[in-house]
């Protein structure tokens, strides 16, 4: 090891990782050891949040604040209102977000923060439930709460042993823990999940529907039955889909025509585009309905090997369709 002429210490790449391997080792064993120390009072937590007719309110302030925030996040997005509120700000307003049906996670390594300790005879006369997370269980939050959880560690990764390291971890995962289980009580489910997550890859996933990706009007390829494979191709050609359905007089898919089969055709030779296109098209052509998931026609494309489906109502009449570059854009792929 070396001094840098800012005064810097520089070290050796391998004492950095030797010394980043430390941390998350010892991060890990102390989670570890909070994991055999769960019992009675994880469970009594457990069914307090489940019971709650109101919302979780998780609190904190400092480091134990942005935990806080996290725990909230986690929450809400797992089928359990909440929000996140700051106990400084409570004393100052944001106490009227909270009402009886509530249940108020607090969190406090030492269990004495000044913030939270004075809000909490306000928290009791709203008539919300409290729950605490600390790392010392005899603290004055501790023995406030209804239920108290321990994440408790025996020291800090930080190696001057002041900065918050161990213990936000400990305390976020075991946010983490009460969250899930209650996932798990209340069956919440991967579609759940999407609807709390419209925005990301797995909401669009499991929420949007055929009708909501698939071309229609105008914009659907398509030719009647009497149609000459000239005719066919040209509309291939004029929709940019790469196929074509061919209907009959109720609009109803009776074939359908693809880029594949025009290559095959010349393949084999036969050039006569006043052919029938009846008499060169596929004929039960795959079809999907409306409100079926988008992301179905996925494994389907694959199953099949091809490249688009067309898309049907009720009454079995052409609706819309849709191709592989349609997925795309609207991003269920």
């Amino acid at each position: 090891m070396s001094i840098a002429k800012s005064g810097v210490k520089l070290a050796e790449s391998s004492d950095i990782v030797e010394k980043a391997r430390n941390v998350l080792l010892h991060e890990a064993d102390e989670i570890r050891q909070l994991a055999g120390r769960l019992g009675a009072a994880f469970e009594a937590a457990v069914h307090m949040i489940v019971a709650c007719r109101g919302r979780v309110v998780v609190t904190g302030v400092g480091k134990s604040g942005h935990i806080g925030g996290k725990i909230a996040a986690t929450f809400a997005s797992t089928g359990t209102p909440a929000f996140f509120m700051h106990a400084a700000e409570a004393s100052h307003g944001d106490l009227g977000m909270i009402t009886a049906e509530d249940v108020v996670i607090a969190l406090s390594n030492s269990g004495e923060s000044d913030e939270i300790i004075n809000i909490l005879p306000s928290i009791r006369r709203l008539g919300a439930r409290i729950l605490s997370i600390t790392g010392s269980t005899d603290s004055t939050l501790s023995r406030e709460s209804q239920v108290h959880l321990s994440a408790a560690v025996s020291h800090e990764a930080c190696p001057l042993g002041l900065a918050p390291t161990a213990s936000t971890t400990a305390a976020l995962a075991l946010g983490d823990a009460l969250a899930l289980c209650v996932l798990e009580l209340r069956e919440f489910t991967a579609e759940d999940f999407a609807h709390s997550h419209p925005g990301g890859s797995l909401g669009r996933r499991l929420l949007v529907r055929v009708k909501d990706v698939m071309r229609s009007g105008d914009a659907i390829p398509s030719v009647k039955e009497n149609a000459t494979l000239q005719q066919a191709i040209q509309e291939i050609s004029s929709k940019g889909m790469g196929f074509t359905a061919i209907v009959d007089a109720e609009q109803q898919p009776v074939g359908v025509f693809t880029d594949g089969d025009i290559r095959r055709l010349f393949v084999q030779g036969l050039t006569d585009h006043q052919a029938p296109i009846t008499s060169v098209m596929s004929r039960q052509p795959k079809l999907l309905g409306t409100q079926q998931m988008a992301v179905e026609a996925i494994s389907l494309m694959e199953q099949h090997r091809i490249n688009g489906f067309l898309v049907v109502n009720e009454q079995r009449q052409l609706a819309g369709a849709f191709n592989m570059h349609d997925l795309l854009k609207a991003k269920v792929v």
